[in-house]
């Protein structure tokens, strides 16, 4: 962000603690780095991918204490919601939640999950974001805070939401942006020790492919409404 531009609230709303962090955590931490304002929400912790040996309760404090440290590492804030991790639901009461979140911290521009995938949880976020959305936006619904519009949401690139996501807009990643999520996203246990799927390498090669599309070094890709799409950009 140039020292003339002024300063946004980018705020990144995942099913789980690591979803957001790993899909648009380079943009998060180029756009920190540059005097952005960042904050993850989790709407659960994703504790039921536990480690063997730990209990699920304790894996959910570890867990909240990753999103956490990844918030601090980059220069962000990190809120987790109390669901339980594949019993996300989407209703009223979870988006008039998230709803006062969004009053209260007034982001510029919401990122969340594409429609489709292979996780009900990230299906809930995807309609839990739209409703928080549009419940936040309208003074005519009553709550604490006053009422607040933020732009998107943007759809980040995940490969459990694959179904039909077109990449088209692309966000750079600095360099410095780039090494700092590195940094960051090995504090989550899952994206270094999985067995089932190399994470912090899928979204390192990732973020490099989808740099090579929007001719520069790094990106990450995201997908947005058809009137928005086919764009590259700074800033969302």
């Amino acid at each position: 962000m140039s020292g003339s531009a002024k300063r946004q609230t980018i705020m990144a709303i995942g099913g789980h603690v690591g979803d957001m962090e790993l899909t648009c955590g380079g943009v998060l931490a180029t756009r920190a780095l540059e005097g952005d304002a960042v904050v993850t929400v989790a709407l659960t912790a994703g504790e039921k991918g536990n480690p063997p040996g730990m209990v699920v309760e304790e894996y959910r404090e570890q867990k909240v204490d990753e999103a956490k440290g990844f918030a601090e590492r980059i220069g962000a804030e990190a809120i987790v919601f109390d669901y339980r991790d594949g019993l996300l639901p989407a209703n009223d009461e979870s988006a008039f939640m998230l709803c006062d979140v969004i009053r209260k911290h007034r982001p510029s521009v919401l990122i969340t999950h594409w429609k489709e995938s292979i996780h009900q949880d990230h299906v809930a976020a995807h309609e839990i974001v739209h409703k928080a959305q549009f419940y936040a936006a309208l003074s005519g619904f009553e709550r604490e805070l006053p009422a607040h519009f933020a732009a998107g949401p943007y759809y980040a690139e995940n490969w459990e939401d694959p179904f039909e996501f077109t990449p088209t807009v692309y966000h750079r990643v600095s360099d410095e942006g780039f090494e700092l999520w590195r940094e960051a996203i090995a504090l989550h246990w899952f994206t270094m020790n999985s067995t089932s799927f190399e994470y912090r390498e899928y979204y390192t090669h990732l973020m490099s492919v989808r740099g090579i599309e929007a001719r520069t070094r790094y990106a990450q890709a995201f997908d947005v409404p058809p009137m928005n799409r086919r764009r590259t950009v700074d800033s969302f």
